[in-house]
């Protein structure tokens, strides 16, 4: 069902009778997916429930004027809650056919009659017609049936309602009448030319589910100004957001104050104190403090106003660079969300000249490079691609989308070989690549003569919905544990298994043409591995190969709670290995920096120094497995700037030829060292200043 949200009032006509078995296939998920999301948004929304193609009639047009049979106004006007949720979760399976024209105007009625005294300010009236459409619908006693509607649609304008139609139908069997059904779809269409309505159209129960959407979010704009094409050209525009984000919002929350204050907030404030290296029970005071940049291993302090004068502050304005080819610009360019460009509203002369120079564009196939700056003080300068886009409809003027564009530094080329480099007996044959053609064309989402499956304006956020739906359990369940997913967003995320089914001779012949071969990659025993680890007298590639194999076959390490003196690394690499708990892999980190700061702090003149050093090397590999490459490096940091403190000189030379640097992001993405900065604060022995 659709609802939205924010003082919106609502009713929701759904034929029991064509929808019921459509609808049970999402296990009332489409039923109550609005009615959670209204509880979510606001508090304050009103929603009422008109079921069409029941048995029992019950509506008050048929107490008053009679008529208007099989509707029955299962939910009156009301503030959505809990108990809403659970009425629409039980809705009952009809029997009789359903007009939906009666319907509209019992709901139509109902909220006319509701908010008849009530100012048109910010109230939003909406009907959300749910049908199929299939059932024939009533004559009236006198005229056309588009007569009908047209007195319906004046009706709608006259009172600011909306409607909003979703026709749901999957596979049409073949006993449907098709004249009733072009009829009506004729019949709906009209509404969308006569009043302010819209009509969706799905097939299956996921398109359902996507289609009931809770939200049309104001638009905002970022900005209101020129787009200056020359010095002596510009044209006045308005930037929105086309598209955005959406994620939910979690707010601390604290149980702290006693249930039995009704007054309480469970506000939590968090409150941070800077306390001195020095003394740690001195509080730093705010005048004291000053922000410090990262610089290698320094750290170099910049006032605030040093950081003033030095910020770039761009004047606000959006300029034209040049134009170019559309093909210049792929599609994997574009950054961040997309936003429109529109001509300043009741600007004739703005109007016409953007459709003239967006299909000038469209024409000869052409996009605009722009530099923007929003608003004033704003520290980045944005470039961004403008494609033009033109209208169909002659009430909608032309306009722009906007995507933003990488710089060189954004930009990461990602290099793959290719087969043409390979030896011919690794290269795909046509046997090979008609397999992998069939395999692609097999799991197309747009087959030739059907609908595209999982079109985003009707596919819902399967992240969304599943929080959502917890969210609801968790309000009358504190408790309760995470439920499995649906089998609903098990469609969106997961193959469809009767596709599968059907296709298994495509993907037996994919199979059978690809023979898949373990690697030969000899592995060591434990034994070996463990006394090849012992005899190592130097840090290198075999101390590098030692670890990557000891963590690549930790399945035969005994279970280790802690690393002893004796084999630390070999303990280290039994500890990362442990999946029962995301624990161990902290735990395993912790007393591996205790155990390699014990050995540098105790050492007398290189005695311990290698043992050390092969501490490190498992460590750094322990880290690279495991993406947790700031654990290194602030520890690698700190191992440094100790043993300069401490006159420990030979460790550092010994960490500088053995070549023991920060991990890059080349080596991590999610590290902030960059290949060149790793490589430039390689430890090297420097004086130590008195």
């Amino acid at each position: 069902m659709f609802f939205l949200y924010r003082r919106h009032w609502f009713y929701c006509l759904m034929s029991v009778h064509q929808c019921t078995i459509f609808c049970q296939k999402l296990k009332n998920s489409a039923s109550c997916y609005c009615r959670r999301r209204h509880l979510i948004y606001n508090k304050k929304d009103l929603v009422g429930i008109v079921l069409f193609g029941t048995k029992v009639t019950k509506n008050e047009l048929t107490k008053k004027v009679g008529g208007y049979k099989y509707v029955l106004v299962s939910q009156d006007i009301k503030v959505v809650d809990g108990d809403l949720v659970e009425a629409v979760r039980e809705l009952p399976r009809g029997t009789f056919a359903g007009d939906f024209l009666d319907a509209i105007v019992v709901g139509m009625d109902m909220l006319i009659k509701k908010f008849l005294l009530t100012k048109r300010g910010k109230i939003k009236k909406r009907l959300c017609l749910i049908t199929s459409a299939l059932c024939p619908t009533k004559g009236p006693y006198k005229g056309a049936k588009e007569d009908e509607i047209g007195t319906i649609a004046e009706q709608m304008t006259a009172h600011g309602i909306r409607l909003e139609c979703i026709v749901a139908r999957g596979r049409l069997s073949g006993n449907m009448n098709m004249r009733i059904m072009e009829e009506n779809d004729l019949l709906l269409k009209l509404f969308s030319k006569k009043t302010i309505a819209k009509t969706v159209y799905v097939e299956s129960p996921t398109s359902l589910l996507g289609a009931l959407r809770t939200r049309n979010v104001a638009p905002v704009t970022i900005f209101r100004g020129d787009l200056e094409l020359s010095p002596k050209m510009e044209i006045k525009v308005w930037v929105y957001k086309k598209s955005a984000e959406e994620l939910p919002v979690l707010k601390l929350y604290s149980d702290e104050a006693p249930p039995t204050d009704k007054f309480a907030t469970h506000e939590v404030r968090v409150n941070l104190q800077y306390k001195s290296v020095e003394d740690p029970t001195k509080v730093v005071p705010l005048t004291q403090r000053i922000q410090g940049y990262s610089y290698g291993p320094q750290v170099v302090p910049i006032s605030s106003a040093e950081w003033e004068a030095v910020k770039f502050e761009p004047e606000k304005g959006v300029k034209l660079l040049g134009f170019t080819d559309a093909s210049n610009i792929m599609r994997h360019y574009y950054k961040k969300d997309v936003n429109i460009f529109i001509a300043e509203p009741g600007n004739t002369k703005a109007i016409l000249a953007v459709s003239a120079l967006a299909r000038a564009m469209k024409e000869m196939n052409k996009v605009a490079i722009l530099r923007c700056v929003w608003r004033r003080k704003q520290r980045n300068v944005i470039i961004g691609i403008l494609t033009p886009n033109v209208s169909e409809k002659d009430s909608v003027p032309d306009s722009f989308y906007f995507n933003v564009l990488p710089y060189a530094e954004d930009v990461q080329e990602f290099q793959f070989p290719s087969f043409s480099n390979l030896p011919l007996s690794w290269q795909p044959n046509e046997e090979q690549q008609e397999a992998a053609d069939d395999l692609v064309q097999m799991l197309y989402l747009a087959p030739f003569g059907r609908e595209e499956s999982l079109l985003p304006d009707v596919t819902p956020n399967p992240v969304l919905e599943r929080f959502y739906r917890y969210l609801e359990l968790k309000s009358k369940k504190p408790y309760a544990a995470v439920p499995p997913v649906d089998k609903t967003l098990k469609t969106i995320t997961e193959p469809d298994p009767k596709l599968l089914a059907q296709n298994k001779s495509i993907i037996d012949e994919f199979k059978r043409r690809f023979e898949l071969k373990q690697n030969p990659k000899l592995k060591k025993s434990t034994r070996d591995r463990q006394s090849g680890v012992k005899e190592e007298a130097n840090i290198g590639e075999s101390s590098d190969a030692g670890a990557i194999n000891s963590v690549e076959n930790t399945s035969v390490i005994t279970m280790v709670k802690k690393i002893g003196d004796s084999t630390p690394i070999q303990d280290f690499e039994a500890m990362m290995s442990h999946r029962e708990s995301p624990e161990w892999v902290g735990k395993a980190i912790k007393e591996m920096k205790n155990k390699i700061f014990d050995l540098v702090q105790n050492s007398n003149e290189r005695d311990n120094h290698l043992k050390a050093l092969d501490c490190l090397v498992a460590f750094r590999k322990g880290c690279i497995l495991e993406q947790k490459p700031t654990e290194f490096n602030n520890f690698l940091l700190h191992i440094y700037k100790f043993c300069k403190y401490h006159n420990l000189n030979s460790f550092c030379e010994s960490l500088a030829s053995n070549e023991i640097m920060l991990i890059p992001k080349t080596e991590v993405t999610d590290s902030e060292v960059t290949e060149d900065g790793a490589r430039n604060f390689m430890v090297k022995k420097e004086p130590i200043l008195e």
